[in-house]
């Protein structure tokens, strides 16, 4: 085992790792990045769903109740994520939840975090969208609000549209750099000034660091490029802080893992998950319905068809995000497109709901879909359960496939919150037979989120938050946590864009650390703009 130090260590590079690992870099100090994943470059993504090409760099994690997708590669899931970039409503961050009490600390409100927003904005930066940017899917989503007499909005996006081709290959990576993934704009800036990133390197352990003038070691494994389940070697890095961005599945465990070796760890760490609410319907839309009651044809002359067509995220309704609605009765519809290998999770009317000859004839229209994503106000009632007796934060059954260790069984009021989001989007689309509106099956693979937040969340009250309002984990200095798992709980919005504002906000404080533990490093540092 060979030993090294850094001042700081990063682990994971999605938005939560890159963004901070910059604004250190920039400002003077050593800084090394360990992920778990493979590195790719745009011409090294493939636009195809084979086995041994997206499965390099996306993981779908299933627990009890639920499973996770998640990125696993340089760049984490800035790389497979479908961009939608919006700030959360103000009221997310007044939420009280289950606790009775509020969630977020006094500190943060959208208005304190509206300045980071906007230096998120400009960096990545995000493209305010237009009608001509909407797919076909969303223009059939815009169409029946608006014949339902509601609403209905371009969504803002991390994309440079004029480079994007419409590809809807996004899961994969993008192989035109036209989403604006970490690749593009924090980690490149960040190794312009000597940060140094890993790939391959699976995080074990964080604990004290026996090395004069190191507060941590962490311990870590070279996976095999081939086969994630095999390791070359490991090795342990000494670091003066330590920035776990590691996911929501991955930082918990790691945190659980090391909790002997840490003197404990805040109680709070691997619970209060959250999937953000997200719940998914399929839409079976009748194309003769869409001519008739909406008026829209493609170019071609077919009424609609067009699932497949345009980007996966490109309109969405805002209507029922009232900040005077009562709390689990708020949620965003977002009209969104998952890749054909999902196609098993669409559930027909009547038994048997996912298999056989109606489960075939409903699949077989899969053109004709309109998927949709409400993002709901959940109860943050999932948990991370026992460390997996495997290395890493998961069992991995196979390339792309993992078992995890957490549990998520959806409280009365996350269940309204999706009833009340099914009843919405059936008065929009089912309005004079346009569609038939089918949520996902649970029966497969329970509740599905590519939003994982909340499981080392941030808070005021020790009792129920692992981290304070600057993301240090209690008890711990120098050890912060800046992904998803920060996040105190659903946002009605796709996370994104609040991630890295959050990360943007802790980064001064992690400098701050890193200058009384004697790193030589300044405050300051410009945006890392294109």
């Amino acid at each position: 085992m060979t030993a090294q130090t850094t001042d700081v260590l990063v682990i994971g590079s999605g938005f939560g790792g890159a963004i901070p690992a910059y604004y250190l870099a920039a400002g003077g100090a050593r800084v090394t990045i360990l992920e778990r994943g493979p590195r790719l470059a745009a011409a090294d993504f493939t636009q195809s769903m084979r086995l041994g090409t997206y499965n390099r760099i996306v993981d779908v994690i299933r627990g009890e109740g639920i499973a996770v997708v998640a990125g696993n590669c340089v760049g984490g899931g800035s790389v497979i994520y479908f961009a939608a970039s919006l700030r959360a409503p103000s009221f997310a961050f007044e939420r009280r939840g289950s606790l009775g009490r509020r969630i977020w600390p006094v500190s943060l409100t959208r208005s304190t975090l509206d300045p980071w927003y906007e230096r998120v904005e400009q960096a990545i930066p995000v493209t305010r969208a237009g009608w001509p940017d909407v797919s076909f899917a969303g223009g059939v989503l815009a169409a029946a609000c608006a014949h339902s007499g509601h609403t209905c909005n371009p969504v803002p996006v991390a994309v440079d549209t004029k480079r994007c081709t419409n590809c809807n290959w996004m899961l994969s990576g993008c192989r035109f750099d036209a989403k604006r993934s970490m690749l593009l704009n924090y980690l490149p800036a960040a190794e312009a000034h000597g940060m140094t990133i890993r790939p391959l390197h699976e995080v074990q352990t964080v604990g004290p660091s026996h090395v004069t003038g190191y507060r941590y070691a962490v311990t870590y494994k070279v996976l095999d490029p081939d086969d994630y389940s095999c390791t070359f070697h490991t090795g342990t890095i000494d670091a003066k802080v330590v920035v776990l961005a590691a996911g929501a599945v991955g930082t918990p465990v790691i945190l659980q893992r090391s909790a002997l070796l840490l003197g404990g760890i805040p109680a709070a760490v691997g619970r209060y998950f959250s999937g953000n609410g997200d719940r998914v319907s399929v839409a079976d839309v009748d194309e003769a319905r869409v001519r008739s009651l909406l008026g829209l044809s493609r170019p071609d002359g077919v009424p609609y068809e067009g699932l497949p067509i345009g980007r996966p995220i490109t309109a969405a309704t805002y209507d029922y995000l009232d900040p005077a609605a009562p709390e689990f009765s708020r949620f965003m519809l977002q009209q969104i497109y998952f890749p054909p290998i999902t196609n098993v999770l669409a559930q027909t009317a009547q038994p048997p709901h996912w298999f056989g000859i109606p489960g075939r004839a409903l699949r077989s229209r899969w053109r004709s879909w309109l998927t949709v994503l409400a993002m709901t106000e959940d109860d943050n009632e999932g948990f991370f359960a026992q460390v997996p007796p495997c290395t890493g934060s998961f069992a991995r059954l196979a390339p792309g496939i993992g078992l995890g260790t957490m549990t998520y069984r959806p409280t009365a009021r996350t269940l309204g919150g999706w009833q009340k989001a099914d009843t919405a989007l059936r008065s929009i689309l089912e309005t004079e037979g346009l569609a038939r509106v089918l949520p996902w099956s649970g029966d497969v693979a329970g509740s599905v989120t590519a939003h994982p937040l909340s499981s080392a969340r941030m808070g005021d009250n020790p009792e129920t938050s692992a981290l304070t309002d600057l993301n240090e984990l209690r008890g711990h200095l120098g050890l912060f946590v800046t992904d998803a798992s920060a996040v105190p709980s659903s946002l009605t919005v796709n996370p994104s864009l609040t991630i890295a504002a959050l990360a943007e906000r802790a980064t001064p404080a992690i400098i701050e650390r890193a200058i009384q533990a004697g790193v030589p490093v300044r405050h300051g540092a410009p945006l890392p703009v294109p």
